[in-house]
């Protein structure tokens, strides 16, 4: 009998178009319905909790999919990531409830962005950080990141071309602070390259950290952009309330650059107060 799987998986997504499978190009969504299907013999959708874009690497993303083959849970763990890239794996594969959506079951959904600030940087960050030499205000960041708190209409921060039934969104937590070295799960601490003095010139690692139930496309990166405009004095904190309450794209900053920003983890917890049901507000 046909069953209910929900895989959940971490990726660097460099070298990818993005979760959702594309025309052209090599898609994370793609590799693991080929993979699966090898094992199925049968065509298999594979369904996202979030659609990363291009670039865009994942810690805890979470899939669903639905196997009529008997194949255990730890056993089809490690077939598929004995056929998948390196740089694709599957965390843990477990039993989930027939009606279990990787999409629309989810509660929230957390993303990352780092930023490394200096003009001497980690070589080993650029592939998942925004380098940025020019000094910036950390203090009125973390004040503007606030400000994104809330039940919004964020139609000012989402991509140019979008097209979504709402551009409402609750936002549960904004948070901008330094970060620590390394790969894109870290969250705390200073940036100092192994074996290198730290040095007035050498970069910090600054994290934004964003929990809601739902996000426009570039929503997030378009966040980070009016952040660091706000952090190098080029604009105004209350520029944000302006762009929320105008819904003007813009009057936004510029996208943030895709490396940076992770998909760190999906809760499929209780609902919080305040959040809209899966139905009506999936997770986008």
């Amino acid at each position: 009998m046909a069953r209910t799987l929900k895989l959940t998986l971490a990726y660097d997504g460099t070298g990818f178009v993005g979760w959702q499978r594309q025309a052209e190009g090599q898609s994370i969504q793609g590799l693991l319905e080929e993979a699966l299907s090898k094992i199925e013999h049968a065509p298999v959708t594979v369904i996202g909790a979030g659609r990363t874009d291009g670039g865009v690497h994942a810690i805890g993303q979470v899939a669903s999919v639905t196997l009529a083959s008997p194949i255990e849970d730890d056993t089809l763990r490690r077939a598929l990531n004995a056929v998948l890239p390196p740089e694709v794996r599957v965390l843990s594969v477990e039993g989930a409830p027939s009606g279990f959506h990787a999409r629309y079951s989810a509660r929230s959904k957390t993303y990352r962005y780092r930023i490394a600030n200096g003009e001497v940087a980690d070589p080993f960050s650029w592939r998942y950080a925004w380098l940025l030499p020019h000094p910036l205000d950390i203090a009125a960041m973390e004040e503007a990141a606030r400000l994104i708190e809330g039940r919004r209409d964020f139609a000012g921060f989402q991509g140019a071309g979008s097209s979504t039934g709402s551009t409402v969104r609750t936002v549960l937590s904004s948070r901008f602070h330094e970060g620590t070295t390394g790969d894109p799960r870290s969250a705390g601490g200073r940036q100092v390259m192994p074996g290198v003095p730290e040095g007035p010139d050498t970069a910090r690692l600054l994290v934004y950290e964003i929990t809601g139930d739902g996000f426009l496309r570039h929503m997030v990166r378009n966040i980070v952009g009016t952040l660091v405009e706000i952090g190098a004095g080029r604009r105004q904190t209350e520029s944000i309330e302006r762009i929320l309450s105008s819904g003007d794209r813009r009057l936004a900053g510029a996208t943030a650059p895709a490396c940076g920003l992770c998909l760190v983890r999906i809760d499929y917890r209780e609902r919080a107060p305040g959040l809209a049901s899966p139905a009506a507000q999936p997770v986008t």
